[in-house]
């Protein structure tokens, strides 16, 4: 190219020319202020970016468009992702309730799950019913926060983004327009998006060790048996929230996924380990082990051994969450879309941060994943998964009429409010129990779905379940 013809186009004069030859539809609003400098470009670059067809491969069309019908139309994959807001006493573990608010009936809200540059139509309605408005802030949306005003009592907006960026993000009841947003937050109105890289999540690799010291490294497929932890606090004073205790961090209880001591064994469990119901399998955690708290009770997480598992994980609350697996490695750490850490014991999450955890259970055994803050330990950030056969209960199972199971999972299923939707690369749960801070609607609709309600099922098995138990000596 002649020196003396030569010139600076800045990105937006690239653009107008791009849209004239390439029929691109960007508009100002979507222009950086960057420039290229045709000097340090050839004649091939230039033909190559042609043949590609212009800068649209280099800048993705429509990025800051918000416009939900241009974005319908778009020709992308469309979420309509529809919340309401809505306030309900929800039980708390010494039997007494607090006045939660929820998005949709439920603490967490539910989970959207999407993919890598698909559109997310989100309507929030708030019920006539309601006293106060409520908001809703995606952190997945990259759009400006006037999106995430309050809504008022017997109405709903919509508001449509683009998932640009892979990873797990928070949603909350927003700020905008709306006092007290702590209060809205910290008594339940959060969630969690999903948002899966568009071209899937990556293999996994875990070194190992001959006997001679050697590494040998093993790789796992993508597909992944996917759980979702989330991180909060209580702060509460007669069952209201108490915003005095929050500015002096002296919170009530250290909830995961909306409840305290959630996932540790109920009065099901002590039977099949210890031949007796009322025997507990654990005296210090052990808090929700009564039929009688049905969706409320303690559950177990199940996993097979040598079964490649993935956890979303998000901090919804003021205290920092150190996360750690009692007796096992985080074989590899993500946030965003970026791998952070590799064979790590422990790993630290702040206030609205999230990550997504892969790993693998090598041994059958109980492994409790844990806030390691005792702290948080002791108000209730307890999670146990259990891996394989540890306590030899395939001579039952296969008592009662079934083949022996990989897992306790295929008998009693996984609890509902752990397990995120599908999405790429997941494994399918082989069963889910009802369990979760809900409303009867949306037990109703998850029992529609074919969640087991287990405080129903297990008094109907606890007599086979004697019975083979007494066969085989354990009782």
């Amino acid at each position: 190219m002649n020196k003396k013809t030569s010139m600076l186009f800045t990105i937006a004069a690239v653009a107008v020319m791009g849209a004239t030859l390439f029929g691109s539809t960007y508009t100002n609003t979507q222009i950086s202020g960057q420039a290229l400098d045709i000097n340090k470009m050839d004649v091939e670059v230039l033909e190559k970016i042609h043949q590609m067809g212009g800068l649209q491969l280099v800048m993705p069309q429509a990025f800051a468009e918000t416009d939900c019908g241009v974005l319908e139309s778009s020709g992308r994959t469309v979420h309509d992702f529809q919340l309401t807001g809505e306030s309900h006493e929800m039980p708390l573990l010494n039997g007494e309730t607090y006045n939660a608010m929820t998005f949709s009936g439920q603490v967490p809200g539910p989970t959207l799950r999407v993919t890598q540059g698909d559109v997310v139509k989100m309507t929030l309605t708030i019920p006539s019913t309601e006293m106060v408005g409520h908001g809703n802030d995606m952190h997945a949306s990259q759009i400006t926060a006037g999106a995430f005003e309050s809504v008022n009592p017997g109405e709903s907006t919509t508001y449509c983004y683009i998932a640009e960026s892979a990873g797990i993000f928070k949603y909350h009841c927003s700020g905008v327009k709306l006092a007290a947003m702590d209060q809205h937050v910290l008594s339940g109105m959060y969630g969690i998006a999903i948002v899966d890289p568009a071209n899937g999540y990556k293999k996994l690799m875990v070194e190992k060790t001959s006997g001679s010291g050697e590494l040998d490294r093993k790789f796992y497929d993508a597909d992944a048996l996917e759980f979702q932890l989330q991180y909060n606090q209580l702060y509460l004073t007669d069952g209201n929230y108490d915003m005095g205790k929050m500015m002096s961090h002296q919170n009530t209880a250290t909830v995961v996924n909306g409840m305290q001591f959630g996932y540790v064994p109920n009065m099901a469990h002590n039977l099949l380990v210890m031949g007796d119901p009322e025997k507990k399998i654990s005296a210090v955690l052990q808090a929700r082990d009564g039929l009688d708290l049905e969706e409320t009770q303690g559950q177990l997480l199940f996993v097979e051994n040598d079964q490649h598992v993935r956890i979303f994980i998000e901090n919804q609350g003021n205290e920092p969450v150190f996360f750690h697996i009692v007796g096992e490695i985080l074989d590899r750490i993500t946030q965003g879309n970026r791998v952070q850490s590799a064979a790590t014991e422990t790993w630290l999450l702040g206030g609205s941060q999230g990550m997504i955890v892969d790993l693998v259970f090598d041994e059958p055994g109980v492994y409790a994943a844990v806030n390691h803050d005792y702290a948080a330990i002791y108000s209730g950030a307890v999670t146990v998964f259990v891996a394989g056969d540890p306590f030899n209960l395939n001579p039952i199972v296969e008592g009662l009429g079934m083949d022996a199971v990989p897992s306790y999972a295929y008998v009693l299923g996984n609890p509902s409010d752990a397990v995120p939707p599908m999405g790429q690369n997941s494994i399918a749960h082989p069963a889910l129990n009802i369990h979760g801070m809900y409303t009867d609607e949306v037990i109703s609709d998850l029992k529609a779905d074919g969640a087991i309600p287990l405080w129903e099922v297990v008094p109907e098995l606890a007599g086979p379940i004697i019975e083979v138990m007494t066969d085989l000596g354990r009782i």
